[in-house]
This record gives C-alpha cells, sequence and structure tokens, in this order.
C-alpha cells in the first residue's frame, strides 16, 4: 500500500518581533501569535521505546498538576482574604515607614494619604506610597490615584511577604506572554497594563482551574468561554490556550468597557459580571452625569459589591505596582521567561504529544507548554488540528510524520476509574501489567483509587480503536447551605450557568437574563442570587 503523503501537513514558521521594551509583542508568520521554546536535544525516534513516552507524558502530566495545586493555593489564599477581617496595613516599600493608625474598614486611601503626608511631608509620603514616579515608570490605568487606598497597601504587603516566592515565579512568567497580551490590547484600544490581570486571575497559568470551575490564565467559565468562540470539549479545552483565550479575554473586557465606561468598572465587571455592576451604580445617591474609575470606589466603600469584587481592583493595582517595578518593592532577582516561538504543524488524527516530542527532538514537558489545550496529552480521534512544535522543528516533524506507521501514533490511552474498580482489574481491561501502570503514573495510589481519576495506560505499538478512547467524567460539585431558591430567587450553586438556570425553573434564558440585568457576556459565580421572572 503506498504511504501517505504529507498533502494534508502544513507549516507555519515563526518569527518574533524585536522586544526593546515592555509592550513589544511576539507574533509568527501569517499572524500568528508566538512565543519561545527552545529545542531540546532529544533521542531519535527510532531508539525510544514507546511505553516509555507513557511515562513521560504521566510525569510530565503530574508535575503540571502539583505545580498548577501550588499555584492555586496561593490565588485561594489572595481571593480567600476577600472573606477576612480587614487588618490595618503596613506598606512595604523600598522606604521604612511606622505603619499608620487606622480605626475601622471605612478608612479610606485618601486619609492614609493626607495622615502620611502630615507626618512625612508631601513628597516623602508619594514615594513611601508608591505614587512617586521615580523609577519613571509609566501606567496606562490610573494607579497614582487610588495607590493610597487601604486595600491596595494590603495587597502590596500581601505579594511582598505571604506570597512573596510564588509572587517571583508570576512575574518571570510574565516574559513570556506580557508582548502577546499588550499587543492585542493595543489591537483593541485598552490599555495595555490590564495585562497585570492575568497576575491576580490565575498567576498566567494555563492549567490554573479555580474553586467555581473557571479553567486558564484568564479564568474563563464553560460558557462564557464559549460565547467568545473558545473550542471545549473532553479533547480541547482552549481556556488553557494562552494566545486564543487571551484573543477571547481581550474581546470580553472591550465589550465590558464599551458598556460600562470606565476601565476599572470593567475590570470589575469581569469579576462580577456587567449586571451587578450596573446594579451598584444606579444605588449611587443622586443621578450620576458620568462615571468613572473613581465610581468602582464609590460603590464599593458603600459595599455595594461582594467582598471579592470590591478588593479586585485593589489587587489589579497592586499587582501593577509592583510589575511594573519589580526592583522597588524589593523583587531584585526576577529572570523573565522568553517569549515562546513555534512553527505548527496540522496532525490529521489522535497522536501523542510524546510521540511528536520524539519527532521533533525535544521534551513531553516542551510539547505540553506549548499546547496545554490538549488535555488529554494527545491530540483529538479523527478529526485534523493544529500543534504547536518549537520553532525549527516544523518540516522535519512532518516529513517524519509521514513515515510514521499508524500503529506508532499513540503510546498510551488514559482511563477514568469507574466506582469500585481496582488497579488489576484496569490493568486486566488493557492487557497490560500493574508495574507498567505504576510506571507510567509516578504519583499513583493503588489502594486510593478515586472515582473519575485519571490513569495513564500504555499501549505500546497497538492501533487505538475509537472504543478504547474513554471519556472524563462530568465534575461533581457539592451543593453548598443555603443554596436553592426562596421567593422566587435562586442562589447560583457551584457549575451551574444562566441557561441550566432557566431550564431548572422552565422560564426563557431572555427573560432570566432580563430580569437581573444580565447579557449573555454576563459572569454569574457561586453565591449570586438571581431573580426567577413569573
Amino acid at each position: 500500500m503506498t504511504r501517505p503523503t504529507t498533502k494534508w501537513l502544513w507549516i507555519a514558521g515563526a518569527a518574533v518581533l524585536s522586544t526593546g521594551c515592555a509592550s513589544a509583542g511576539a507574533r509568527s508568520a501569517g499572524g500568528v501569535p508566538g512565543a519561545t521554546v527552545a529545542p531540546v536535544a532529544g533521542v531519535p525516534a527510532d531508539t525510544t521505546a514507546a511505553a516509555s513516552g507513557a511515562g513521560q507524558v504521566g510525569a510530565a502530566i503530574a508535575g503540571v498538576a502539583r505545580d498548577s495545586a501550588a499555584h492555586q493555593s496561593t490565588l485561594d489564599s489572595l481571593h480567600g482574604r476577600a472573606d477576612q477581617p480587614p487588618k490595618p496595613a503596613t506598606p512595604l516599600t523600598p522606604t521604612p515607614v511606622p505603619a499608620v493608625g487606622r480605626a475601622d474598614t471605612t478608612v479610606r486611601g485618601e486619609d492614609v494619604q493626607r495622615e502620611a503626608e502630615r507626618l512625612f511631608g508631601r513628597d516623602e509620603a508619594k514615594t513611601i506610597l508608591g505614587a512617586n514616579d521615580d523609577a519613571g515608570a509609566v501606567f496606562d490605568i490610573d494607579v497614582t490615584t487610588f495607590s493610597a487606598n487601604r486595600r491596595v497597601l494590603e495587597y502590596l504587603e500581601f505579594f511582598q511577604l505571604d506570597a512573596r516566592d510564588r509572587f517571583e515565579i508570576w512575574l518571570s512568567r510574565l516574559g513570556r506572554y506580557e508582548g502577546m497580551i499588550r499587543e492585542r490590547l493595543r489591537s483593541k484600544g485598552l490599555p495595555e497594563d490590564l495585562v497585570y490581570l492575568t497576575l491576580i486571575e490565575s498567576g498566567l497559568s494555563n492549567t490554573a482551574v479555580s474553586r467555581a470551575r473557571a479553567v486558564g490564565m484568564w479564568q474563563f467559565m464553560t460558557s462564557t468561554g464559549r460565547m467568545y468562540g473558545l473550542q471545549i470539549d473532553p479533547w480541547v479545552d482552549e481556556r488553557r490556550d494562552p494566545f486564543k483565550a487571551t484573543d477571547a479575554a481581550v474581546s470580553h473586557l472591550a465589550d465590558l468597557v464599551e458598556r460600562l465606561g470606565s476601565v476599572y468598572l470593567a475590570a470589575a465587571a469581569y469579576n462580577a459580571g456587567a449586571g451587578r455592576i450596573e446594579r451598584g451604580i444606579r444605588r449611587l445617591p443622586g443621578e450620576p452625569d458620568s462615571v468613572s474609575d473613581q465610581t468602582f470606589f464609590q460603590i464599593a466603600d458603600r459595599r455595594y459589591l461582594r467582598r471579592e469584587t470590591r478588593d479586585y481592583v485593589p489587587k489589579l493595582i497592586a499587582a501593577a505596582l509592583i510589575a511594573k517595578q519589580p526592583g522597588r518593592y524589593g523583587f531584585t532577582e526576577i529572570m523573565p521567561l522568553p517569549p515562546l516561538v513555534f512553527d505548527e504543524v496540522t496532525i490529521p488524527d489522535a497522536t501523542g504529544l510524546d510521540v511528536l516530542a520524539r519527532l521533533a527532538d525535544t521534551t513531553v514537558a516542551a510539547l505540553l507548554e506549548l499546547n496545554p489545550h490538549f488535555v488529554r496529552g494527545i491530540t483529538p480521534p479523527g478529526r485534523s488540528v493544529v500543534v504547536r512544535v518549537p520553532r525549527g522543528t516544523g518540516v522535519r516533524v512532518a516529513e517524519r510524520f509521514a513515515e510514521l506507521p499508524v500503529n506508532e501514533r499513540i503510546t498510551f490511552v488514559d482511563h477514568y476509574v469507574s466506582q469500585g474498580q481496582t488497579l488489576s482489574e484496569i490493568a486486566q481491561r488493557y492487557r497490560v501489567s500493574v508495574a507498567m501502570l505504576r510506571g507510567a503514573n509516578p504519583y499513583l495510589r493503588s489502594n486510593a483509587l478515586r472515582i473519575g481519576q485519571r490513569i495513564i495506560v500504555p499501549m505500546s505499538g497497538r492501533v487505538v480503536p475509537a472504543s478504547a478512547w474513554s471519556v472524563p467524567p462530568e465534575p461533581r460539585y457539592r451543593r453548598v447551605r443555603g443554596g436553592g431558591s426562596a421567593a422566587g430567587r435562586h442562589r447560583v450553586l457551584s457549575g451551574e450557568t444562566a441557561s441550566s438556570i432557566a431550564r431548572e425553573y422552565g422560564v426563557g434564558l431572555t427573560a432570566l437574563l432580563n430580569a437581573n440585568g444580565m447579557t449573555m457576556g454576563t459572569v454569574i459565580r457561586p453565591g449570586d442570587w438571581l431573580r426567577i421572572p413569573k
């Protein structure tokens, strides 16, 4: 039989724009944004055993999971501070300063600034509170006016002390994506410093998953992600694709800015939904002629927003102050990661990233970083997809793939544990040994399997039939106390969407949105209360 030709393989070469300043972006040929993975010398394709590929994938995925868990712990702590009683903030800045006494949570930033000016003089107070521009930093969001806000000072302290180790990693990651994100923000006419939203949303982790099941660098819920064109299925989750997710996030932010008329109001709406912000504005006394960034602080000071949303903009300002001038806040050893650059290869059917890594003479970890949206470490069966490979390896991968026997494209499948299954039963089902399963899953505890747990199963030298692919179980959610409905209201539970709530009560989605001042772009979160129209 004649071997298929490479007509269906195409290569897109990547190039990186000069990055002489922080706002420089990376772009690959043909408008595909680029990024940099240095090729790692690998073992030739014909000398690497397929079984070891499964082990490499298992180890790489486990490593990503551990790293994501560590980052998520810090993020949970960051967002969990919204539920803690506020404490007096001690500003940690290059110039030591005694903490200014504060009576309670109603103390405003201008009061702090006034007291600092009384004690130290106006110029010195600006330096202490981070509002002075000695380092020549220029912001296109208004940080100077609000840098003395009490909650901004508290989050400056949090980033410098409580989360210092992780924040250093996050600042390093900015080098990977900052240029690309700034370029996209600029193309939509948005302030480029909104790039720092990624620090407080996810720590620039593409694999971050929040307690509300928001995913990726930009923390999209499934419904909002799909609304902005992201593909989400058991094989591909483009919320984890830094380039496509950034396109979606920038479009979402542009819609929010156009709707609300303020960058900070739009940022708050990114967290809580535009309808909630608009309801807060309507509660302000009088009839405001216009809205501005100051409007956010007006509705926040009056507690018209949840604590998490009241603190969202202060977190952004604190993160921006440090990220723009890290040395000034004690982060003197940040080593920014280089931007990613890559070639793109179209793969026509299911193929393991470990196999493609071998063809590219690189590591599985490098392929996973370039392609975090392939959630199972395998391209989807039965459809063509574009895979990123390190720059300069695209032609090589295409040529080697064309010569690759079909039964060598897959070295593993994944199995999701069902109730009552044991490791021995799983091994018997796939005709492998328990030792092989342990080797491919280095952190597996056979005496503590969980329902829905993913197990990598080596499949050396086999053509994998469609029936071998298992479907990941739907995430299970624990219903929170106080959930449900009362007097025509419904409290949103984890995993619920506006569509599912509308179906539950037998009302139209449009009617539900109108009753709550929402649009299709509004994000609802667990704990929100919705009015159910009659």
